[in-house]
């Protein structure tokens, strides 16, 4: 078995999403860690079908068993799980055979990307909103696109019912009428209520690029993420989460 095929047993817990790599160093200098009923050393590593095991549970690495869809969102169809109460639901919509929940969200008269998974932890990881994950729209509007739009745009806008200005941001001038915006922060209509604030409505709004993760699929269409994206996309909820520390109260 060539060594590629091998993943180290800190490595491994880690994936499995049961500890940190450090954690699993630690339970496995304190021999709370078997493979296939013996007490490894630290370094070692497993081969599929290998039985890892912590105080005596096994551990199984589930992260392929997880759902991660890319979903091209038409116009007309909102983000709710709730098939009760909205005829025109995502969930319908697609209707895959597993039960599956997007993350966040686009309003109804938007489209573009969205992911859809089954997995809550990477949810819950993505929508922090101290992580700072960019989302790329393309936005059409209804007059020419002043220089002094985009400024004012990229500069941020105050939303009077936010009490709350938003955060500078990439604005880009495409043509006349489009122009492309990269968002750090995802307020409840944000683009559309920026937009009106200088006076110009949305025609069209197209998400694009969500992190790493580019649209590339036709509207109405989704496919799965691929290994490397969803191992990127990790990295990069990882990462953001280390560099949120919290303040120290003053003394």
């Amino acid at each position: 078995m060539g060594d590629q095929e091998l993943t180290r047993i800190n490595k491994f817990l880690s994936e499995a999403g049961y500890c940190s790599r450090r954690k699993a160093d630690k339970l496995i200098e304190e021999g709370r860690v078997t493979i296939n009923g013996v007490v490894p050393e630290m370094g070692t590593k497993i081969a599929v079908g290998d039985v890892v095991a912590v105080d005596g549970e096994i551990i199984k690495n589930t992260t392929d068993a997880f759902v991660y869809l890319a979903f091209n969102k038409p116009v007309g169809i909102v983000c709710t799980t709730d098939t009760r109460v909205e005829k025109d639901n995502i969930i319908d919509y697609i209707n895959y055979p597993k039960r599956i929940f997007p993350v966040g969200r686009l309003d109804k008269m938007s489209e573009g990307l969205i992911f859809l998974t089954d997995d809550g932890d990477i949810v819950n990881k993505i929508l922090r909103a101290s992580n700072n994950h960019e989302k790329e729209y393309i936005v059409t509007v209804d007059k020419p696109i002043s220089q002094t739009f985009i400024m004012r745009m990229r500069g941020g806008i105050y939303l009077e019912d936010l009490k709350q200005k938003t955060k500078k941001c990439k604005v880009e001038k495409l043509d006349s009428f489009t122009f492309k915006i990269v968002l750090t922060q995802g307020l409840n209509r944000q683009i559309r209520r920026m937009c009106s604030y200088l006076n110009y409505e949305v025609q069209s709004l197209k998400r694009v690029r969500i992190m790493n993760v580019t649209l590339d699929v036709p509207v109405g269409k989704y496919r799965e993420l691929t290994k490397t994206e969803l191992q990127e996309l990790q990295n990069l909820i990882s990462d953001s989460s280390k560099t949120h520390i919290p303040k120290k109260p003053k003394k």
